[in-house]
């Protein structure tokens, strides 16, 4: 890869992980459904000049219901039930694993030796984590961290059915229609009337918060990151992802002063490993269709 692309991979992975520090910060003043349906509500503003990509409207909500609006729904609904951000900034990359599980099912994909070494290592990991669960945030909440990864890996393989479309208007898209079931939840969830003080009461940090999710972690870092997967190979790009949790992790220590057992801890190093095995080696082998 080129140094200047380099630079792109680790900025993305750094304002994702800092992502994870402005979403925490939001939520103190915005609900899960109305703070997330803002941010893509920010991050589809291109959708304004841009015509909707050669795909389905079928296809368009397959990818973005799992990948975007429930994943995120998710991670606010955790981060309020206090889960720490560093953890799930760990707990989010799992998706990994799933993603390689799922795919054994969709599309008859066997993992290589290493990805199983690399699975069983990051399962390890998570279970190690969950013996921390109770302690600082409950069961329930755990549970529907643990839906992020799971919805992030069914919208990655949901992804390969938009193949051969230009990735930036792709995603403007993608997040115009996640932006619409979450702000029409807002209603239900808040009231119209609460929804609207809280807007009008933003404070100056709760606004950064939102735009730089908005308009970086979510429009313009994923506008880098389909760039870079479009230029080189996925087995270059993808690994840059594992800077993530670091930052997350160390961002929470710095701003919240999160701390972490030796038990946690431990658990979340294992699940980076074992992810970063599962990413530096070798592709899975798709088995021939039996007719």
């Amino acid at each position: 890869m080129k140094p200047v692309d380099i630079a792109l991979a680790v900025l993305v992975a750094v304002v994702w992980g800092l992502g994870f520090i402005a979403s925490r910060l939001a939520l103190d003043e915005l609900s899960p459904a109305l703070m997330n349906g803002v941010r893509f509500a920010i991050a589809s503003i291109p959708c304004l000049f841009l015509r909707r990509p050669n795909v389905s409207w079928l296809v368009l909500i397959g990818i973005s219901l799992p990948l975007f609006t429930l994943q995120f729904l998710a991670q606010s609904y955790a981060i309020v039930h206090s889960v720490p951000v560093g953890l799930m900034s760990v707990i989010v990359q799992s998706q990994a694993l799933f993603t390689v599980a799922f795919a054994v099912i969709a599309f008859r994909e066997i993992p290589t030796r290493a990805q199983v070494i690399g699975i069983g290592i990051a399962t390890i990991g998570l279970l190690m984590i969950c013996g921390t669960v109770g302690y600082d945030f409950s069961v329930g909440a755990f549970a529907i961290l643990m839906t992020c990864p799971v919805m992030f890996a069914v919208g990655n393989l949901m992804l390969r059915k938009a193949r051969d479309v230009p990735m930036f208007d792709l995603f403007s898209w993608l997040f115009l229609i996640s932006a619409l079931p979450l702000l029409a939840l807002v209603p239900f969830t808040d009231g119209v009337q609460p929804a609207w003080q809280s807007l009008r009461n933003l404070s100056l940090t709760g606004i950064a918060s939102v735009v730089f999710m908005g308009a970086l972690t979510t429009s313009l870092a994923y506008r880098l990151w389909g760039g870079l997967l479009r230029d080189y190979t996925a087995a270059q790009v993808v690994p840059f992802a594992l800077l993530v949790p670091f930052v997350g992790s160390l961002s929470s220590s710095v701003v919240f002063g999160e701390r972490f057992g030796p038990l946690r801890l431990a658990g979340m190093i294992t699940v980076v490993l074992g992810i970063a095995i599962m990413l530096f080696y070798g592709r899975a082998r798709t088995l021939p269709r039996v007719a």
